[in-house]
């Protein structure tokens, strides 16, 4: 049970920093040698993680833009120390939904790989 509080405190900072655009705080919840894929309206995705909070860092943030706070965390799954999060975090016009692997090392989880898709609603 253990990990999954942890985890949910790690998903906790991840949807904060991503609904506030606070790059340093999202950069903690990633191992650095994360990847991202993804796939929005037929065009895909794949870029290092620097690139991404490097495009969190120059865009306006939902909150900033006034948006309604609606992200959660849909299932968790731990083995070991390795872990998988379905999530859901609607910002823009987006509703996208994550799909985070997670490694536990020197004591603490981060997200090595983040797969995401936008679904209309």
């Amino acid at each position: 049970m253990l990990a999954h509080t942890a985890i949910l405190e790690l998903l906790q900072t991840y949807f904060d920093a991503i609904y506030h655009g606070h790059v340093d705080a999202l950069r903690s919840t990633f191992h650095p040698s994360a990847a991202l894929f993804g796939e929005v309206s037929g065009d895909y995705s794949h870029r290092p993680l620097e690139d991404y909070l490097a495009a969190v860092a120059k865009r306006q943030s939902p909150a900033a833009l006034g948006q309604t706070y609606a992200m959660e965390v849909l299932s968790i799954e731990v083995l070991g120390e390795t872990a998988f999060a379905k999530v859901r975090c609607q910002i823009f016009d987006f509703n996208y939904y994550d799909f985070l692997s997670l490694i536990h090392q020197d004591g603490q989880w981060r997200i090595v790989n983040k797969l995401f898709s936008h679904i209309p609603t």
